[in-house]
């Protein structure tokens, strides 16, 4: 249809015409000369067109001799706001005014007035008389145009019906946008901007038709639609107003009440002046012309307040359209004063783009809507299937403990004991509410310990107890992947651990035991103690507090046990036993069925919570499935340096990194499959795709990590490797997965940052070749690795390890080297800003790598010191080295220096000596 539509179009405008006989302006002209006749008696000679100075309300008559061999059939001229009168001969032939049809105002409406002639009537005297009321038509004279009726239509409609063509474009558009905006807010109950639009854009196309000049073939009133065409003008500030309103949800309402009132106003105004008689609509055009205008500011600025404030959230399509629409209003508006005819093209282009660019941006409106309406559905699902798993996961453990009757409504009361504590501590009610939950599943592990154990009549053997203790570590290993509950894992497998390190099964001491582990042990036991055993009775109250008192910084923190006994002191520790009710052993009979449904259950919410990406069963089974059915591009991916991230700015600057490395796979990989595989690593498979493509999408991602990093200094080291294997349909998935993990090492190999397809590599080498290509990667690898000219990019971890290499070259080949502290020291009686310090410290760091030799090794040992290995110096040219870096540090720096001085260690001799410079 497209198609069709542009050769069409271009067959229009640059095809041959068929209608060869059509008739141009010149065939239509009047060629005859006009004479002005004065109403002082005086003639003048007169251009038409043109526009002569004639008061206003005084007759302007013109005179033209019709040629001898006349033989046409009609006079013609456009009356702009005048009455005119046709004599022919001293004959009257034609008149227009409307002083009898029109019910209020002073001016016969603009008309083509037409003078019926023929053959008989050449070489008569024409005369036309002119007038108006009002100042700026007074003494016009339009153009005169002499044929056939018929020829004379057909050449104004194809002048000048372009416009009338988009205004009743612009008419039934408005009215369909109106009834489609309401339609959508009853669907989508709320008000879209387009039903205020579209009564701008009905204004708009009211007044080119009360402009056009076709209007008298219209309607048969004129006058009401040249009316209607000011009113229009006078009445638009109040739906652009509404408009824009809308699109910056009611910020500016009351200024824009203000212009509302204002605009209705001054209609009501007008009206008066123009019934009363008093002043034409013509005439008060430009206070509706000084309104609109105020409204253009009021627009733009408050626009422009809104970007500034970053709270206009409008679609740019919206904004270029607003702007472009606006310009054509004022060019519209300000031309009223400079020509007598106004077209109304500019305003039909400016309405119609901002239609269509307006309808783009409601439908990506509803598109935002119907997808934010799917989210809102998605996590009342998920919380759902939240809510369902933890209460299947809590019946589950309820099911076990029901099984012995000494430890039934166990995981209840020792939860309902730890937010007694946790209350205490202060802790928000989301934390609470999680410690609750996790402390209903601490114990879930006992799930696989044998039921003969559990329920022994007596007290355990060594190795029985053994058997026991293992159920931290199944309860760990159950919950593992259960990311419904912060801390579950860590709690299941800790709770039985030691303040002093004497517990189990890792040994872990003091703070090293997790937070919510060290509350639940302290309810844990006091449960225990406080409920009866097989084996024994209840302890009485005063042994438990004793019991507490004793463990207190043993078995339990210290800060923890003094909250709980302060607690046991004021008979606080009362808890609801609502929840250990006899019912729990109706559930039992479904333990297999809830056991299933926890199954199916973990599968179905395997999501990495922190990248909001699939975990990697999950991802992994899709990309095959995918696999199967489409080609496309299996792509590995890897953030780079992400421990050393942890590990200088901890571990919430990586979790950071990961979070944007998420977001952006799901922003630029939309219609893929993606899903995090664990730690640094991720993966993606994209269907149907170019190589260009996959390389476009890849390194968009590449380089919007960039772009954030910036923002993020934390996250500086982070960056993303990418290996790229080709999948032909129906490729295995643990080859192509193999594939793209050698094409990552590739990159990993050779520099990091990078991407790389594996099939570059199948054709470069083949055969057995691949593994002498791994060694020759490696090779180089190692080989860019070693150079340097001072290496000032080593950590001092790094730099450590050299150390003790060379130590060992010293000791095995008797190679002496020295090491060199350098220290940056402020002068007496100076305190030079941070800026200045640091300056001078990366002219010395650049004075260093430039004067030592690419054998000699360097590194920043502390914010004003540096360390330095000379390998085979001489301990005499020591002295000089110093001082060539010392002489160079004061050239180059030309700011308050710091005071530098170095001392050094022979690690042969081991002989220490300083030097002040």
């Amino acid at each position: 249809m497209v198609l069709c539509a542009l050769i069409v179009g271009i067959l229009q405008f640059f095809g041959p015409g068929k209608y060869s006989d059509r008739i141009s302006k010149s065939q239509i002209i009047y060629q005859g000369d006009f004479v002005w006749q004065k109403s002082d008696g005086s003639s003048e000679a007169i251009q038409v067109p043109g526009k002569y100075k004639v008061p206003a309300r005084e007759n302007m008559t013109i005179v033209t001799q019709l040629p001898d061999d006349y033989a046409e059939s009609t006079l013609a001229i456009r009356s702009s706001l005048q009455s005119i009168v046709f004599y022919v001969g001293g004959e009257l032939r034609a008149g227009y005014d409307t002083s009898h049809t029109r019910l209020v105002g002073k001016n016969s409406a603009s008309s083509y007035v037409f003078c019926p002639t023929s053959a008989a009537d050449a070489g008569k005297e024409v005369r036309i008389e002119l007038r108006t009321n009002t100042d700026q038509y007074s003494g016009v004279v339009n153009e005169v145009y002499c044929g056939d009726k018929t020829q004379i239509w057909e050449y104004l409609f194809r002048t000048y019906g372009l416009e009338t063509i988009i205004g009743f474009f612009l008419f039934f558009a408005g009215i369909i946008t109106i009834a489609f905006s309401i339609v959508l807010g009853i669907a989508y109950q709320t008000k879209f901007d387009m039903e205020y639009l579209g009564w701008c854009v009905i204004m708009a196309a009211v007044w080119m038709l009360g402009e056009s000049k076709l209007r008298q073939l219209l309607l048969p009133n004129a006058s009401a639609l040249a009316t209607m065409c000011f009113v229009m003008i006078l009445l638009c500030p109040v739906p652009i107003s509404y408009y824009i309103d809308t699109l910056q949800h009611g910020r500016h309402r009351k200024t824009f009440n203000i212009v509302e009132n204002i605009a209705f106003f001054a209609l009501l105004v007008c009206s008066v002046l123009h019934i009363s008689g008093i002043a034409d609509y013509i005439e008060t055009l430009p206070i509706a012309h000084g309104i609109l205008a105020l409204t253009v500011v009021i627009v733009f600025v408050t626009i422009f307040e809104d970007h500034k404030k970053g709270c206009f959230k409008g679609s740019g399509y919206t904004l270029v359209g607003l702007v472009f629409a606006m310009l054509c209003v004022l060019i519209e508006s300000l031309s009223t004063y400079f020509v007598v005819s106004i077209s109304g093209i500019f305003i039909g282009i400016g309405m119609t783009i901002l239609l269509i660019l307006n309808l783009i941006k409601t439908i990506h409106d509803i598109q935002a809507m119907e997808r934010g309406r799917q989210k809102i559905e998605m996590d009342e699902r998920r919380n759902q299937m939240e809510a369902i798993s933890l209460q299947m996961m809590q019946t589950l453990s309820t099911t076990i403990e029901a099984k012995d009757e000494y430890t039934r409504g166990h995981s209840h009361r020792v939860a309902e004991y730890a937010v007694l504590i946790a209350e205490e501590l202060g802790w928000d009610k989301k934390e609470i509410r999680n410690l609750r939950n996790a402390a209903h599943l601490y114990d879930i592990g006992r799930i696989g310990i044998p039921d003969s154990i559990l329920n022994k009549p007596t007290r355990l053997t060594e190795e029985e107890y053994a058997v026991i203790k293992e159920h931290t570590i199944i309860g760990a290993e159950i919950l593992k992947n259960i990311t419904l509950i912060d801390h579950v894992k860590e709690v299941a497998r800790s709770h039985h651990e030691r303040y002093d390190g004497k517990g189990y099964p890792d040994g872990l001491k003091g703070e090293e035991i997790p937070l919510y582990a060290r509350i639940i042990a302290i309810a844990d036991s006091y449960d225990a103690m406080k409920s009866r055993k097989i084996y024994r009775n209840p302890l009485a109250d005063e042994m438990i507090y004793n019991e507490i008192l004793q463990s207190r910084g043993k078995q339990f923190d210290p800060d923890i046990a003094d909250v709980f006994l302060k607690l046991l002191d004021e008979n606080r520790v009362a808890i609801d036993e609502d929840g250990d009710s006899d019912t729990e052993f109706e559930f039992e009979r479904f333990i297999t069925s809830v056991m299933s449904t926890m199954n199916r259950q973990e599968e179905s919410e395997g999501f990495d919570f922190l990248t909001g990406l699939p975990m990697r069963n999950r991802g992994e089974k899709l990309a095959a499935q995918f696999m199967q059915q489409d080609n496309g591009y299996l792509v590995f991916l890897d953030m780079d340096n992400l421990k050393k991230t942890n590990d200088i700015y901890g571990h919430k600057a990586g979790d950071r990194a990961l979070k944007l490395f998420g977001s952006l796979l799901m922003e630029h990989a939309q219609h893929s499959v993606v899903c995090r595989l664990g730690g640094d690593e991720f993966l993606m498979f994209v269907s149907e795709v170019s190589k260009e493509e996959i390389i476009d999408i890849v390194t968009r991602i590449q380089k919007k990590f960039e772009q954030c990093k910036e923002e993020d200094m934390e996250i500086c080291f982070a960056d993303i490797s990418a290996g790229i294997c080709e999948v032909n349909k129906g490729d295995p998935f643990e080859e192509c997965y193999s594939k793209a993990d050698k094409a990552l090492y590739y990159v990993k190999q050779n520099g990091k940052g990078s991407y790389f397809f594996y099939q570059q590599m199948e054709n470069e080498e083949s055969g057995s070749a691949g593994t002498g290509k791994d060694l020759k990667m490696i090779a180089k690898a190692l080989h860019d690795s070693g150079k340097y000219s001072g290496v000032f990019n080593l950590d001092y971890r790094g730099f450590a390890r050299v150390f003790e290499y060379m130590n060992h070259l010293s000791a095995r080949y008797k190679y002496e080297y020295h090491l060199v502290m350098v220290t940056m020291e402020t002068q007496p009686d100076s305190a030079p800003h941070i800026e200045s310090i640091e300056e001078a410290l990366e002219c010395m760091e650049h004075v260093i790598c430039k004067k030592i030799r690419s054998v000699d090794v360097c590194t920043r040992y502390s914010s004003m010191q540096y360390l330095i290995i000379l390998f085979e110096t001489e301990e005499s040219k020591i002295k000089d080295i110093m001082e060539r870096i010392f002489t160079q540090y004061r050239k180059e720096y030309k700011g308050t220096p710091l005071l530098p001085k170095y001392e050094y260690i022979s690690m042969m001799k081991e002989e220490k000596k300083e030097t002040q410079v």
